[in-house]
């Protein structure tokens, strides 16, 4: 199958569903507080330091933006800026050292708690990506200056997109940590999944059985 830097229509399809699991929206924005919105539900106003029952916290507030404490990550929304996040996505469990055991979800996908640059991020394994991709909003929260890197324009079934080729310092996946690991950043949404592609993946050996994955690191 031919390598794709970005994601397929079908892999679109599941990642709109993983991401959007649960959605925060921002509809108030005071000083010290802000008024959420989870899943289109009953507006709550929460103060700093205040956390809702789905575990959406606010960790900061102004006139301008919050910034949330969402699924173990820090987003910063304006106002009617929405995020959505999955809550009950699975995470790796670390076989010691160098190796990650993934445990495939009910469609045979391997999704993994990690992280960029010292952000926490949640990944999706694609052998089909050239590279680890995410989006812009992304790269954004984690602070990626990705507009200092190499701009290049794809075509993919959905169209021509526009990316940029970067160097991320680190990535983790459970126990495995490697530096200077090569991403592109795309203007199309990813809805907060960012892609673990064979950027990552060729320097890691994978064995697949039993409905696991394991990777484990080559050097």
């Amino acid at each position: 199958m031919k390598k794709n830097h970005f994601i397929s229509t079908s892999l679109l399809c599941l990642i709109a569903g993983l991401a959007g699991a649960v959605e925060v929206n921002v509809v108030g924005l005071f000083n010290d507080k802000a008024m959420v919105s989870i899943d289109g539900g009953k507006q709550q106003m929460l103060r700093v330091g205040q956390a809702t029952a789905e575990g959406v916290k606010l960790l900061s507030s102004d006139s301008q933006q919050a910034v949330l404490e969402i699924d173990g990550k820090r987003r910063t929304l304006s106002m009617g800026q929405s995020t959505g996040y999955a809550a009950s996505a699975p995470s790796g469990s670390g076989g010691g050292g160098n190796t990650v055991v993934l445990a495939a979800d009910g469609r045979g996908h391997f999704l993994a708690r990690g992280g960029i640059n010292g952000f926490p991020t949640r990944f999706l394994v694609d052998t089909g990506a050239s590279f680890v991709s995410m989006d812009v909003a992304e790269a954004r929260r984690i602070g990626i200056d990705y507009k200092r890197g190499e701009r290049m324009v794809m075509h993919t079934a959905n169209g021509q997109i526009v990316a940029y080729k970067v160097r991320l310092d680190s990535v983790k996946v459970g126990d495995i940590n490697l530096n200077f690991v090569d991403a592109t950043i795309s203007e199309a949404s990813m809805g907060g999944v960012t892609l673990l592609g064979m950027s990552f993946l060729n320097r890691v050996e994978m064995n697949r059985a039993d409905g696991k994955l394991t990777l484990t690191r080559k050097y």
